[in-house]
């Protein structure tokens, strides 16, 4: 009896040993659910998300109820929502592979034709390859950045003449058409090699499916959610398809004159730059130049394209407008750049890229214009390719994740008035160089999947604004409010239109 005792009491006292080895491991290395948005079959969390707020407004709003990185059901798929920088970091940088997947949806599929873009294209070897192409295309201008800078100079004369003769009307004027056609015209150049003079019919037939593109695609509506909807009369999607299809009627023939005229020693832009690189991988017998051949097809050279020239245009033309709108509204800014201008370089001497060390207050005010209106308040969703964690919290593979960069750029704990504009937090203490003062500043993204493009609008926006800033005062026409600072929620932020008051200085 004695020894049975004794082998129940050791039986016991083993699993209990067990037991508490199991919740000790558990403790250590166990994972939580992440707090979720109320849930519904079929719909998911949809009437959690009725708000008068655009959705990055809303999501920073639900971080007060569900904490800081929360899930919620979009249909059947869960998306995890990121509004801290410490579990943005971890998603983009420390992870970055891990969740450098991308879903997809209908609208996405139309406007790449299946994910074959850089952007909401899928992580493979052939994005990769694909954005490597790109990567080294917009740095093959010459030595560092000089024929870019020729480019964008050239596009900033053209601007500057056009505001001399609209100023000289002495009414007040829109020029956000103006703005559109010298950054185009600098994107045409890189992907081209051409660009549009004023009123060219088919720079006006850009103009109408850009705008077409970006008020429908990728903007959670119904139809992304709930693929079936797409066999029912949909507006947004026929306005979507058939801005697309101007889109790519442009991308073959210009596709096609490239072909037509392709060399070898031929290089001039994007184009050029990837059909050089698919006949030379066709070319190749190895079985990695064969892998990366597969990838070049030619639907994936004019995606890739209109990616660049569709993104790249679009986002420097927003945050230039809103630099405008900030300026009228902070008057004492503009007059402070332009204090710094005349200083540093006078009113004879054209800005050019070497003068960015020299001008620490502008390139202060574009970051300000960057952290208070990004571009994309929601960076484009990802998607975790294995199972895995976010901080304590575990995420299973497929799950979506999208980061909240508004909330990252008006978290009160890293920023001081968030919502006031001040360009000095992003100098030192005595405004003669740039600090960056938080680590939820990241307007272009980053990791594996930031923004290509940072250095091409970084220089656009400098150089643009210096140009105009150097010759313009800008300011409210008498009798009217100044423009909106609400923003059009989409693909982009943008900013209602708006006209302005034109003073050569």
């Amino acid at each position: 009896m004695d020894c049975a005792l004794c082998l129940y009491v050791c039986f016991f006292m083993g699993l209990s040993i067990l037991a508490l080895k199991l919740r000790l491991r558990k403790s250590v290395h166990g994972l939580r659910e992440l707090p979720c948005l109320p849930c519904f079959p079929f719909i998911g969390s949809l009437l959690s998300l009725r708000s008068v707020h655009p959705p990055h407004v809303l999501f920073k709003k639900l971080q007060e109820k569900y904490g800081q990185t929360y899930s919620l059901m979009m249909g059947s798929h869960r998306v995890i929502i990121v509004n801290h920088y410490l579990h943005a970091k971890e998603v983009l940088l420390k992870k970055g592979k891990i969740f450098a997947g991308r879903p997809r949806t209908v609208t996405t599929d139309v406007l790449t034709r299946d994910g074959k873009d850089i952007a909401f294209g899928d992580y493979s070897a052939t994005w990769k390859f694909h954005r490597k192409l790109v990567h080294g295309a917009l740095h093959m201008f010459g030595q560092g950045s000089a024929s870019i800078e020729k480019i964008i100079c050239t596009q900033a004369q053209s601007l500057c003449s056009i505001m001399t003769e609209k100023a000289a009307a002495e009414a007040p004027v829109d020029f956000s058409p103006d703005l559109t056609r010298v950054v185009t015209n600098v994107i045409c150049s890189l992907c081209f090699n051409s660009t549009y003079p004023i009123g060219d019919p088919e720079f006006e037939a850009i103009l109408h499916y850009s705008q077409g593109i970006v008020d429908t695609v990728a903007k959670d509506s119904l139809v992304d959610i709930f693929p079936w909807l797409q066999v029912l009369p949909n507006a947004d999607l026929r306005l979507l398809k058939q801005c697309v299809s101007v889109r790519d009627k442009l991308l073959h023939k210009k596709y096609e004159e490239h072909k037509a005229q392709y060399s070898d020693n031929l290089q001039r832009d994007l184009i050029d730059t990837l059909l050089r690189a698919k006949h030379n991988a066709e070319n190749n017998n190895t079985a990695e130049a064969n892998s990366e051949a597969l990838g070049l097809s030619d639907d994936h050279i004019l995606m890739t394209v209109g990616d660049i020239f569709g993104a790249g245009a679009e986002t420097t033309i927003t945050v230039l407008r809103w630099a405008i709108i900030y300026l009228i509204h902070y008057p004492e800014v503009q007059k402070r750049i332009q204090e710094e201008l005349d200083s540093k370089l006078g009113r004879e001497r054209s800005p050019v890229l070497s003068d960015r060390g020299s001008l620490p207050y502008l390139e202060a005010t574009i970051k300000e214009v960057l952290r208070i209106r990004p571009v994309s308040p929601l960076l484009i969703p990802h998607v975790a390719l294995q199972d895995t964690s976010l901080g304590n919290f575990k995420v299973r593979k497929g799950t979506r994740v999208i980061v909240n960069l508004w909330s990252l750029h008006f978290d009160e704990k890293e920023w001081k008035q968030p919502e006031l504009f001040d360009p000095g937090r992003f100098l030192n203490s005595d405004g003669t160089g740039l600090i960056n003062p938080s680590s939820s500043y990241m307007p272009f993204g980053f990791g594996v999947r930031v923004c290509v493009g940072e250095a091409l609008a970084k220089m656009e926006l400098f150089i643009f604004l210096s140009w105009i800033l150097q010759h313009f005062t800008f300011s409210t026409p008498p009798g009217q409010p100044p423009p909106s600072l609400e923003g059009k929620f989409g693909v982009v932020l943008q900013p209602a239109k708006y006209k302005v008051t034109v003073t050569p200085r």
